[in-house]
Parts: C-alpha cells; structure tokens; sequence
C-alpha cells in the first residue's frame, strides 16, 4: 500500500505539471497531495510513513518551484499531529476526522504563509490561499470516498492495531 500512495502522489504531481492551460486562473483547486496525506495518516498512519510523505513533498517543492524543503517540513508537522491523534479517532464519527483534517489542512497553509513572510519571500495572494485551503478541505470526503473504494484503504480497526504490536 505505500507503492500506491507514492504512485496516487505521483500522479497527483503529473497531473499539476500538465499544462492544460495557457492563460492565468483565478482561482486554484485544492492541494490533493496535502489532503492524500492527511487521509491516509488519519486511515491507516503505517500506510503513510513520515520519511516518504517528506520525500513526496520535498519532491513537489522542487517540481513546483517552492522553497525546497519548507512545504514538506510543514506538512511533514502536520501530518505526525494527525498521527498522534489517531488512537482517539478511531471510534469517532466521520465528522470528526474530517473536522480534525481540516484543521491540519489550515494549519499547513497558515504555517507556510507564515514562515514565507518571516523569510521575505514572494508569496501568491491570500485569496488563492484562503480558496485553495477551502477547497483543500471539502475534497477531503471525496479523496477518503476514492481511497476507500477504488485503492481499498480501510480505516485502522482494532484487530489491525493488534497486528501492529500495539503500535500505531
């Protein structure tokens, strides 16, 4: 299952390097490799472990012409408080996760504005930020729906825990 997740991020970047259009947007859509993350981490954490989710995101920062490393290092934060809060979730509604993954989703953005400023670099306007971020956090449902059905990731249960040792 983490060849998948390297494989879904992979085309999740190929798919932001096409150039589909030629003339500026607007707006932007949501950041689906934060939202993989977060899902998969809030799913099944021995799916997703921290050293490949930096990686990923270090990969997207140099595709994407980010400052290499920060992204990943913010997402990287992000998604090991998601983890940590996994024991609790796992018998919570669906409301929960996602209430708990949307506040990881604006945590990720505001950090990375934040540090963007302290270090003095360009940024894009804050209401591409405040849509991508929206957007972020509305896909989320749909991007467990599609990690649930079409990649077969089920939610940890307690016998899984078992089989891990313990060990979340």
């Amino acid at each position: 299952m983490r060849l998948v997740f390297v494989g879904v991020s992979l085309a999740v970047i190929f798919m932001q390097l096409l150039p589909l259009e030629t003339t500026p947007r607007r707006w932007t859509g949501p950041d689906l490799l934060v939202v993989f993350s977060c899902a998969w981490v809030l799913r099944r954490p021995d799916y997703a472990p921290p050293l490949l989710i930096a990686a990923i995101m270090l990969l997207a920062d140099f595709l994407f012409l980010r400052p290499p490393g920060l992204f990943a290092a913010v997402t990287v934060i992000a998604c090991e408080a998601l983890r940590r809060r996994v024991p609790n979730l796992r018998g919570m509604p669906f409301a929960l996760e996602w209430l708990t993954a949307t506040g990881a989703i604006v945590g990720i953005a505001l950090g990375n504005r934040i540090l963007l400023s302290v270090f003095l670099v360009d940024q894009v306007p804050l209401g591409l930020t405040l849509i991508q971020t929206i957007m972020s956090a509305a896909v989320y449902p749909l991007v467990v729906l599609v990690s649930w059905f079409l990649l077969g990731l089920r939610k940890l249960s307690a016998r899984d825990v078992e089989g891990l040792g313990g060990r979340v």
